[in-house]
């Protein structure tokens, strides 16, 4: 019997860069697997232009992103999330919904390619290194035995993902 697709949510303030590029690459990687969703707390209507950028030029998807509020995903008729992630520091200090179905929750938080001021070059380099801490964290929990792990079990071992290169704040899991 194959293994159920697994509802994910990565969130952060706008839902314009990191979430955005989290959502893409687990659509990619995950694909069959995992169904990936991003929001924000207070998105910004509109998806960063070095995101669309970067993902494009790695082959990963961008059809159907836009920057959405994470009220769409707490509504009763919304797909039923098994996880959801902050992937910025203030995403996981605001005060979230409660999501249907009590999906396990971790802090992957990091910089915000987006705040980074300087060249096009330098843009682009911040939005590259905010894709690979990604895509280095998405695949450790791909890779997790998801059938065979208790949830408390799992819980752990996600906030230990989170806490991996490149993140902002060891803080405890607050999402």
């Amino acid at each position: 019997m194959p293994e159920r697709i697994h509802n994910v949510l990565f969130l952060c303030t706008g839902n314009t860069a990191r979430s955005i590029l989290a959502e893409s690459i687990l659509r990619k990687d995950g694909a069959g697997r995992f169904r990936s969703f991003s929001a924000g707390s207070t998105p910004k209507g509109e998806v960063n232009p070095f995101a669309v950028r970067v993902l494009k030029s790695l082959d990963y998807p961008v059809d159907g992103m836009r920057s959405k509020s994470w009220i769409e995903f707490a509504s009763p008729d919304a797909p039923v999330m098994d996880f959801v992630f902050t992937v910025c520091d203030n995403a996981a200090g605001e005060a979230c919904p409660v999501w249907p179905g009590h999906p396990v929750t971790a802090h992957w938080g990091i910089e915000d390619p987006a705040s980074v001021e300087g060249t096009e070059l330098e843009k682009v380099a911040a939005f590259l290194t905010a894709f690979r801490y990604l895509k280095n964290r998405i695949g450790a929990f791909t890779s997790l035995p998801l059938a065979g792990i208790d949830r408390l079990a799992l819980g752990t071992r996600l906030r230990e993902i989170g806490r991996s290169e490149g993140a902002t704040s060891s803080r405890p899991d607050v999402a």
